[in-house]
């Protein structure tokens, strides 16, 4: 065996981004099994690589024993001492025992075996530098599509994208770009399967993070996010500095932060509120674009009772109640929503309420 072997396993080691020894211990694992097959021989053996001199060679491993009685693994004391008068029962006495022909025996069934080795450790290497991307925002380049998964090549691996995970709304074609959130890496014995995700809410949340630089530096903090994906979503952020405007700062300049993501999601409209440790602020910026009139809370139940005025009730719903059902989901909130109207009629409204619903008119057609 050459030192061209070693040199090649080096190369191959670099090229890959495998360490060496790796494919030294590969190799050695290779040649063991090599020797076992090819010689019939069950005999315990270890086989010795000089990268210096490239040469093989390959050791039978006995222990020494009172009895023989498998003339493969032992050899007797007597026998043993004829070697070396200081062996004793028990030691492991090794003798070299490599064939003149082994060198070409060997390469044939180590290539084998350190390809397996190099896929595995590919696989490792891969795994490695995938799975602390979970729960974050990758770019890839759509592959190819079959009816239950759209494949993306995120670079050294194809993630799945499953149709419950794509978004209603959108249609996915061959080598389109698109961002995707990394919902699980696993290590298969098929090697690292990833799973993304278009519809996740988490994509919402990093797109806002890589688009918000005052979230990125954590002077904005997301409270939370419900969404809808491809139609609505809401998102409710907070500023312990009360001279940051923490919803001015998502919107951006004209719009533009917010609008780079709306497309990125292809139209999705995004609510962006302020959030609040007061529920009855909270709900009522939840259900924005809506104005509110009241908001009664059940702390018991974490339940509320919303009352706007009549002509923007049908807005506090949504469409297929989607205002309601987003902000619930955002505030972690039970929300009934009642008509001005109806809150009198249930005797909800006070004199009170009658002076705050004037001050929301009052906003309302400014």
């Amino acid at each position: 065996m050459s030192s061209q072997l070693f040199d090649a396993i080096e190369n191959l080691g670099k090229e890959k981004g495998i360490d060496k020894e790796i494919l030294i211990e590969a190799l050695e694992a290779a040649l063991i099994s090599a020797y076992k097959k090819n010689f019939k021989s069950a005999t315990n053996v270890r086989v010795e690589l000089d990268e210096k001199s490239g040469t093989m060679r390959v050791f039978s491993r006995k222990t020494v024993v009172e009895e023989v009685l498998d003339n493969q693994q032992e050899i007797s004391l007597e026998e043993a001492k004829k070697i070396n008068p200081n062996y004793e029962i028990e030691d492991i006495i090794e003798v070299e025992v490599t064939p003149k022909d082994f060198g070409r025996i060997a390469a044939q069934a180590a290539k084998q075996v350190v390809t397996q080795r190099v896929r595995e450790a590919e696989r490792g290497v891969i795994f490695s530098e995938y799975s602390d991307r979970e729960e974050d925002v990758m770019t890839g380049i759509i592959q190819r599509i079959d009816p239950r998964f759209v494949y993306v090549n995120l670079g050294k691996i194809e993630a799945k994208l499953p149709e419950s995970e794509q978004m209603p709304t959108e249609e996915y074609q061959v080598h389109d770009r698109l961002k995707v959130f990394v919902t699980k890496v696993e290590n298969t014995s098929k090697g690292p399967q990833i799973f993304i995700s278009r519809s996740h809410p988490g994509l919402l949340k990093r797109l806002f993070e890589m688009e918000v630089p005052e979230i990125y530096d954590g002077i904005v903090e997301i409270k939370s996010v419900a969404r809808e994906a491809g139609d609505r979503s809401k998102i409710a952020v907070f500023a312990e500095d009360p001279e940051i405007d923490p919803v001015g700062s998502c919107v951006g300049q004209k719009g533009q932060r917010v609008q780079t993501i709306v497309n990125e999601l292809k139209g999705e409209k995004i609510d962006i509120v302020e959030w609040s440790e007061d529920p009855v602020v909270y709900v009522s910026n939840a259900l924005s674009p809506s104005k509110v009139i009241e908001v009664l809370v059940n702390e018991e139940e974490k339940s509320t009772t919303v009352i706007v005025p009549d002509y923007q009730l049908s807005l506090a719903i949504g469409k297929r109640g989607q205002n309601a059902r987003l902000a619930a989901k955002l505030t972690g909130w039970k929300i009934d929503i009642k008509s001005e109207t109806e809150a009198r009629e249930e005797g909800l409204l006070t004199e009170q309420n009658d002076t705050d619903y004037a001050a929301v008119e009052e906003d309302l057609f400014e």
